[in-house]
């Protein structure tokens, strides 16, 4: 296990702080693939990391890579999700079971998908509401996490010693 964590995750985020990248950025663009790639809409992910990568000039494989490892944690919280944003908006929550599902969609295709995208704009709230903190908590993680594995920047005036000798 070791072995593999090292070679797909350490590596590769060694890799991205030896081109350049700081410790603090790296962190940060984790921390928000990790609560984008959590984004109670299926399907959306891949087009909202790379817009909020572009619009922050953040790093895109890293931002990505945190976006499919983050999406085990969006299927496990979709449920959560809906619930909790009924509970805050006030709405009745919606059954999650496949049979009633189902059943909903056969008597009423259309009225079923009106009142499950009702439902999944209300899990859009209650994602908005939890991911801010989540983000900060994460960043400041990953942002002490990481320092260890970024090599040491030389200084200006140690830069300038060295070219002199």
């Amino acid at each position: 296990m070791r072995d593999i964590s090292r070679r797909y995750v350490i590596e590769p985020l060694r890799a991205q702080l030896r081109q350049g990248i700081t410790p603090e950025r790296l962190a940060l663009t984790l921390a928000l693939g990790l609560a984008l790639g959590s984004f109670p809409v299926l399907g959306v992910t891949t087009a909202l990391c790379a817009v909020v990568g572009v619009a922050l000039r953040l790093n895109q494989p890293a931002i990505q890579m945190a976006n499919y490892a983050a999406y085990p944690l969006q299927l496990a919280l979709l449920v959560p999700f809906f619930q909790a944003g009924a509970w805050l908006l006030g709405a009745e929550p919606l059954p999650f079971s496949l049979a009633q599902v189902r059943a909903e969609i056969a008597a009423d295709a259309w009225g079923s998908l009106g009142r499950y995208w009702e439902a999944n704009l209300r899990a859009v709230a209650a994602w908005a509401v939890v991911a801010p903190p989540f983000v900060a908590a994460t960043y400041l993680a990953l942002r002490r996490a990481l320092a260890p594995l970024a090599l040491p920047r030389p200084d200006k005036a140690g830069a300038g010693e060295a070219r002199a000798r």
